[in-house]
């Protein structure tokens, strides 16, 4: 299942990232957020930063683009993951 929900998650914000103005983005990050309450309900904070920080290396090596400025997404799921 780890490596369903990573493969999702790089699917999910590289579309964001190609297409910021598209009109399903907004699902996009909706499915996004939720991959983040399911991966604290499962593994806590540790698992949020461990996922985020494969999920960001690959992105960048395959598109260039940091998806950093999606972990805001995030912000509410847990008082420990505050990122702007």
């Amino acid at each position: 299942m780890d490596f369903m929900l990573e493969e999702e998650m790089i699917d999910l914000l590289t579309f964001c990232l190609q297409n910021p103005s598209s009109d399903i983005v907004v699902s996009k990050k909706s499915r996004f957020q939720e991959i983040g309450k399911e991966l604290f309900d499962d593994g806590g904070v540790d698992a949020m930063e461990n996922f985020f920080f494969v999920v960001d290396n690959r992105i960048q090596g395959e598109i260039g683009q940091s998806p950093k400025d999606f972990r805001s997404l995030w912000n509410g799921i847990t008082d420990e993951w505050n990122h702007h």
